[in-house]
């Protein structure tokens, strides 16, 4: 994360994710991205500190009528990496990871360290992310087992059909317009078939596509998992960020 800090802008963001930028300018209050793999709430503060980050912003210019920003994030925090391969994930001996949406490679880099993954697929439609991704594979001798495909997820049946496990963190709704977002889920609804595999989403299937008009039927698709968020005891946990991690069994 310390290395990706010193290669990115403090938002982590590239001009060419024209779409997310746009979101984002177009929200209807103020937001920044805050990439939770780089900066934890420490950092923010620290950033806060040196003037190079704001919590807030100023609703009349000039006064003291503040309000604070809302941070969205494109990546896993530790924690929730942590959470996920310690506590979500079941032992991933032999098994195949697919992650969409790769952006930076966390969940690559946390899945190559936490658990005994056989093989770990990134698949990033933004060149640049894809060549952030080797540099750190290459350089922290990830090459192994990780793999970064550059590649729109549309294009990759036969990895989604030999997956064991699919991650898909905040995937499309800030880098396709709706039209494509519904084609993606009923693409991966589609290819995501292997029963017994898993399907790892933020936020839940059902809020993903209940703003968009797709022909999936998810109860003929996959069973939900109960997960326990309360594993960690540590006072300055995000129970909320957590609690956004769903699990799901292809049926």
């Amino acid at each position: 994360a310390e290395d990706l800090r010193n290669r990115l802008p403090i938002e982590a963001m590239f001009t060419s994710e024209h779409q997310a930028v746009q979101k984002i300018h177009q929200h209807p209050l103020p937001m920044i991205h805050v990439d939770a793999f780089l900066y934890d709430d420490d950092d923010v503060d620290s950033l806060c500190e040196e003037g190079k980050m704001s919590r807030s912003y100023c609703t009349e210019c000039g006064s003291y009528k503040t309000a604070s920003l809302e941070f969205i994030s494109h990546s896993f925090s530790l924690m929730e990496l942590k959470f996920l391969y310690h506590h979500v994930l079941p032992d991933l001996t032999g098994k195949v990871v697919v992650d969409v949406g790769s952006r930076l490679g966390a969940v690559l880099f946390a899945g190559y360290l936490y658990s005994s993954a056989s093989q770990l697929y990134g698949v990033e439609m933004n060149a640049d992310f894809c060549q952030l991704q080797e540099i750190m594979i290459t350089k922290y001798e990830f090459i192994d087992r990780i793999k970064v495909v550059h590649a729109d997820i549309c294009t990759q049946p036969s990895l989604l059909q030999k997956a064991d496990v699919v991650v898909m963190n905040n995937v499309f709704e800030y880098f396709l317009d709706r039209q494509e977002q519904a084609r993606a889920w009923e693409f991966i609804a589609c290819n995501v078939r292997k029963r017994g595999s898993l399907l790892v989403t933020v936020p839940s299937l059902e809020e993903s596509l209940s703003k968009l008009q797709v022909n999936v039927q998810l109860s003929q698709w996959v069973e939900e998992v109960q997960l326990n968020y309360d594993v960690y005891v540590e006072k300055d946990v995000d129970r909320e960020a957590l609690e956004q991690i769903h699990l799901y069994k292809i049926l």
